[in-house]
């Protein structure tokens, strides 16, 4: 929020969410969401009433954004007037919008073979190959650290991911021996004094002590589909959908997908993999 007079508001909002043990994404998407409010408002939150919620939303919808980014800001506007404010009232004015279901774009077994074959050095196929051949998500493949590989039971654990739920996924002989080679040549010039097991995989050149992003990551793939002629829309995600799709095409059961994928539901996976 903006100006001094909603100061105290933020606060007590954070200190709200962080009993309640809310994410930093989620805590930083929510205070988005409360600026983007208080700016259509040009005056504090904690001031509005039904009818300047309803312009909001009406507000909100004539930008164009997407239905995601909508219902994301008005779940962060949700939680201030349930619970910061405890305003049930205003609350109630608030409602989400249903995202229509699509079908995620999918790459061919012969469209990820060329993927990998064009990855520009050493530290992006591994990767990619983590994204497609573990079907692990963005954010989990740049948080991944040396204490995440178990060589010894060939699986990878995931600790607290979406969901603040952990995970362990498939580590095949050849992502394993992938991880060993990388791990010979990272870079590893901001390490001294780091634990070998709370070292990240994929450190950053420029931020000591903090791993690659994901928007690095993200532009390393869409280099790599582009070097391939991959000429579909296709985002860094797909690599998860082209492991889930290419599992159950192979035989593997959608339950052990729904496993492996970390989904609370069977109907998550079953989109996932065009069923």
């Amino acid at each position: 929020m903006t100006t001094e007079a909603i100061t105290p508001l933020r606060q007590r909002m954070i200190e709200d969410m962080n009993s309640r043990k809310l994410g930093v994404h989620t805590q930083r998407s929510h205070i988005y969401s409360c600026k983007r409010l208080a700016a259509f408002l040009k005056r504090s939150p904690d001031t509005a009433t039904s009818e300047d919620l309803r312009l909001f939303q009406l507000h909100l919808a004539e930008t164009g954004m997407s239905i995601c980014n909508r219902n994301r800001i008005m779940t962060g506007v949700g939680f201030l007037f349930r619970v910061t404010l405890r305003r049930p009232d205003l609350a109630a004015e608030i409602y989400h919008l249903r995202e229509p279901q699509k079908i995620p774009q999918v790459m061919s077994p012969d469209e990820m073979r060329r993927l990998l074959a064009v990855a520009s050095s050493l530290k992006v196929r591994v990767l990619l190959s983590l994204g497609y051949g573990c079907g692990l998500r963005a954010g989990e493949i740049v948080r991944l650290k040396a204490k995440h590989i178990d060589s010894a039971q060939k699986i990878i654990r995931i600790e607290q991911s979406k969901g603040r739920k952990d995970r362990n996924v498939m580590l095949s002989p050849e992502m394993l021996d992938l991880l060993r080679q990388w791990w010979k040549v990272r870079p590893s010039r901001h390490e001294a004094g780091t634990p070998v097991q709370e070292r990240w995989l994929f450190p950053s050149r420029k931020t000591a002590g903090r791993p690659i992003t994901t928007r690095q990551l993200s532009r390393l793939f869409h280099e790599a589909t582009e070097a391939a002629g991959i000429k579909k829309s296709v985002s860094l995600h797909a690599l998860r959908h082209s492991f889930a799709t290419h599992l159950l095409e192979g035989g593997t059961d959608i339950r052990v997908i729904q496993a492996l994928l970390g989904h609370d539901k069977l109907d998550t996976t079953a989109r996932y993999t065009r069923v």
